[in-house]
């Protein structure tokens, strides 16, 4: 998890206030001047971006969300909004609207709990309750079912161990169990899987992967395709790339949502957003190394307008 390499980190001399009166100028009167509104908000951290919506209030009484809702529409309204939430909220609205109505959207769960730290879905939970007056583990509990359901309640529960240290005997016995609760035996174990794959450090699952490849002969990835299916194929799978390379995995995730009929713009801006404050660049780095195009020159065919030239300046310079 130690890939921190973000695009957006702020600027040094900030001033609220200053922010403020500019983005004011840009929406009032008669037009918006877009390109303003994506000048300061791209290039200012969330925690910047949240002084200067004080600062607006302040200054105007006015809501600055408020105000660019009204002024901007479509997938651009969609980037400048999520930029102007602080990242746990965001979050929680984007884990609401996929469990919310008919169906559920397995992969957007996936995504946002099976990726983050310990610390992260704390701050996701509570975000979620004080938002929702509802916990994030029993309306997840209500919308997933079986062994999915059992893994990610044990993610939003905190189960995850991350202070305990890497133990390489600990290691060679996780690995063993995984082993046998696999590959080993007729019929797959979920339940073994389950609770090494939310309890264990990704700094000890590193090495328990490793253990499992000296065991087997084969890499964990392999045994979770051959062994598991659906939803829950899906959660480990993201579990495990995130524990070998969390920009690759989201470098995937980019890609599935720029590829085929038309653009999935949800998970684009959604990944471009949260992302942008903690390891976009490596994401970048590892988008060009996977697929031999530049995250910004798919980004620019499959995006037009104000909401092309505001992914592209999240993204940062080539």
């Amino acid at each position: 998890m130690s890939h921190r390499e973000p695009t957006v980190v702020g600027v040094a001399n900030f001033n609220a206030a200053e922010d403020a009166a500019a983005l004011r100028a840009a929406m009032k009167g008669f037009g918006t001047d877009e390109q303003a509104i994506i000048d300061i908000l791209t290039s200012r951290s969330n925690a910047q971006r949240q002084a200067i919506a004080q600062a607006f209030t302040h200054e105007y009484g006015r809501d600055l969300i408020d105000d660019l809702k009204s002024e901007l529409g479509g997938n651009f309204e969609d980037v400048i909004v999520a930029l102007m939430l602080p990242p746990e909220q965001y979050l929680c609205k984007e884990l609401h609207h996929c469990m919310e109505g008919a169906g559920t959207d397995e992969e957007t769960l996936v995504e946002i709990l099976c990726t983050r730290t310990k610390k992260e879905i704390a701050d996701i939970v509570q975000a979620y309750e004080d938002m929702y007056s509802r916990p994030l583990a029993e309306h997840m509990c209500s919308e997933t079912s079986g062994d999915f359901r059992r893994l990610l309640t044990l993610i939003v529960t905190g189960a995850r161990d991350e202070e305990a240290g890497v133990d390489p005997a600990r290691a060679q016995e996780c690995a063993q169990q995984l082993y046998d609760a696999g590959e080993g035996k007729w019929g797959t174990d979920e339940e073994v899987f389950n609770k090494i794959l939310a309890h264990e450090s990704f700094a000890q699952l590193r090495l328990i992967f490793e253990e499992y490849k000296s065991i087997s002969g084969r890499t964990i990835e392999q045994a979770i395709k051959s062994e598991v299916d659906g939803e829950l194929k899906e959660a480990y799978t993201a579990i495990v790339e995130c524990v070998e390379s969390a920009p690759a995995w989201f470098a995937g995730r980019l890609r599935r949502a720029m590829q085929g009929l038309g653009t999935d713009d949800r998970t684009l801006i959604r990944v471009v957003v949260s992302r942008s404050e903690l390891d976009l660049g490596a994401i970048k780095r590892e988008y060009e190394r996977l697929y031999d195009k530049t995250l910004e020159s798919e980004i620019r065919g499959e995006t037009s307008g104000d909401y092309k030239r505001a992914l592209v300046a999240l993204i940062g310079p080539a």
